[in-house]
C-alpha cells in the first residue's frame, strides 16, 4: 500500500510487530541472558508474542541462544542474549597527554585496547592519529574498520555542532578552528559522536563504577584541567549548549595571584588554581623549591612537610568551594572525584576535602568518593554510550526498516 507520497505505508500489524520486537530487545539488553518466560513477564507480552519476536530477532542476527537455565523443577529454559557480533563500538578518550581507545562488541566486552601519547601538534596530526588508532583497534579485534557501527570520542571542552569545532579546549591547540570535527568525522569509518570527556567519565561511573543505581551524582575531574560531569534523574545533563559542568570558569579563587595571569582567562579562574599546574604553583609560592611535581608535593605532604601540607590544604579548600557551589544548586546524592591529581593524592587530598566540606554546606554534604575506574572512566563511558547507540542503529537497520518498508 502506498501513501500520498508514493512511498509504502507500513501496516498496523507490522508496526506493532516492530514495537513488540523492540520491547523484547530492550529487555534482553537490560537483563542479560534471560529466558522467554522472564521476557514475557518483564514486558507484559504474551509468551507466543515473545516467541515470535525472539525468532525474528534471532533470524536478524541481533540475539542468540546461550544455553539453558537449570536447577529448577520442570524443563530447563532456553536463555537469550544480545548477539555481540551484531555491531561494534569504539570509544576514544582524547586528553592533552594520552589518548585511550577501546573497541567492543554489543555485549560491552572489550576486544581491543590502545593507550598512546597524544599527538597534539594540531588537528591534522591528531586526526591522523585517531584514524590510525581505529584501524589498529579493528585489526586487533579481527574485524574491518567498516564493520564498526558507532564511534564515540571524548574531548575537553564543548563540541559546537554547528561550526564543527571545539570550544573551551585550550589544551588541544587548533581545535577551535571551524570545520575540524567535521573533517575528523568524515575520515572515520562509522557515525561519530563527540562528547565532553568528563561527561563521559560520569557515564563510565554510571555504567561500571560508583554511580550505578544512583540517579543524581556528579563526577569532578581534577588533573591537567578540571571539569564536571552531571547525572540527574539517571540521565547525563548537558545544558542548553552542552556546556554544563564547565566549572573551570567558576569565579572562585579571585584573591589568588594565579587568577590574574593571562592563562586564567583562557583556562578559567578556578582551573588556574585547582589544576595540577595550580597545585605546583601554589607549593612554589609557599616556599617549596626544586623540581616540583604534583606527586612530589603529595609525597612531601604525607611525610609531614609543612609547606606541602599547606599547599594541599589550600587545594582542598578550593575543591570544597567548587563542590559547595555545585551542591547548593544540584543537591547530588554522591560526589565522585577522579583525574590525575586525585589518583596521585587520593588519601591526603580527599581526607582534607571531607573534613572541610561540611563547614561549607547547609545540610550534611553527600559522600565524596574517589573514582573506582581511574584513568579508564572516560573511555568506558564512551563505550557505554557507543554500545547503546550501536544497538539502536542495528535494530533500526536490520529489524525496523525491513519490517515497515
Amino acid at each position: 500500500m502506498a501513501g500520498a507520497t508514493g512511498r509504502p505505508v507500513a501496516s498496523t500489524t507490522s508496526v506493532l510487530r516492530v514495537m513488540n520486537e523492540r520491547a523484547v530487545y530492550e529487555r534482553i539488553r537490560e537483563l542479560g541472558p534471560v529466558s522467554r518466560p522472564e521476557v514475557a513477564r518483564e514486558t507484559g507480552l504474551s509468551k507466543p508474542t515473545v516467541s515470535l519476536a525472539l525468532a525474528d530477532l534471532e533470524r536478524a542476527g541481533l540475539v542468540r541462544t546461550v544455553g539453558h537455565r537449570t536447577g529448577n523443577a520442570g524443563r530447563a529454559a532456553m536463555l537469550y542474549e544480545i548477539h555481540p557480533d551484531a555491531g561494534r563500538a569504539a570509544g576514544i578518550d582524547v586528553g592533552r597527554e594520552w589518548v585511550r581507545a577501546a573497541l567492543c562488541g554489543l555485549d560491552g566486552k572489550v576486544l581491543a585496547r590502545r593507550d598512546v601519547r597524544t599527538r597534539a601538534g594540531g588537528p591534522d596530526e591528531l586526526t591522523g592519529q585517531l584514524v590510525s588508532l581505529v584501524d589498529e583497534l579493528a585489526a586487533e579485534a579481527g574485524c574491518a574498520p567498516a564493520d564498526l557501527t558507532h564511534i564515540v570520542i571524548g574531548t575537553p571542552g564543548v563540541h559546537d555542532t554547528e561550526a564543527h569545532r571545539l570550544r573551551l579546549a585550550p589544551n588541544l591547540p587548533g581545535w577551535e578552528t571551524p570545520g575540524v570535527t567535521r573533517d575528523l568525522a568524515e575520515r572515520l569509518p562509522a557515525p561519530v559522536l563527540i562528547e565532553n570527556d568528563i561527561a563521559l567519565a560520569a557515564l563510565g561511573e554510571q555504567a561500571h563504577g560508583l554511580g550505578r543505581g544512583v540517579p543524581d551524582f556528579v563526577f569532578l575531574s581534577v588533573g591537567t584541567g578540571i571539569g564536571m560531569g552531571i547525572v540527574l534523574n539517571g540521565e547525563l545533563y548537558r545544558g542548553a549548549r552542552g556546556a554544563a559542568g564547565e566549572i573551570a570558569f567558576l569565579p572562585l579563587g579571585e584573591t589568588d595571584p594565579l587568577t590574574r595571569a593571562p592563562e586564567a582567562q583562557r583556562h578559567g579562574m578556578l582551573e588556574s588554581v585547582l589544576s595540577a599546574a595550580g597545585l605546583v604553583a601554589t607549593a612554589r609560592r609557599l616556599g617549596m623549591d626544586g623540581r616540583l611535581t604534583t606527586a612530589g608535593v603529595y609525597d612531601a605532604a604525607r611525610a609531614g612537610d609543612p609547606l606541602a601540607v599547606e599547599a594541599v590544604q589550600y587545594e582542598a579548600g578550593n575543591v570544597c568551594r567548587a563542590l559547595a557551589s555545585v551542591i547548593a544548586v544540584l543537591d547530588p546524592r554522591l560526589v565522585v572525584i577522579g583525574g590525575g591529581l586525585v589518583r596521585h593524592g587520593q588519601d591526603v587530598l580527599l581526607d582534607a576535602v571531607r573534613d572541610r566540606l561540611a563547614d561549607m554546606t547547609p545540610l550534611d554534604p553527600p559522600p565524596v568518593e574517589p573514582s573506582a575506574l581511574g584513568a579508564d572512566a572516560s573511555v568506558l563511558g564512551a563505550l557505554a554510550i557507543g554500545v547503546t547507540t550501536a544497538m539502536d542503529i542495528v535494530f533500526h537497520r536490520d529489524v525496523a526498516e525491513p519490517a515497515v518498508g
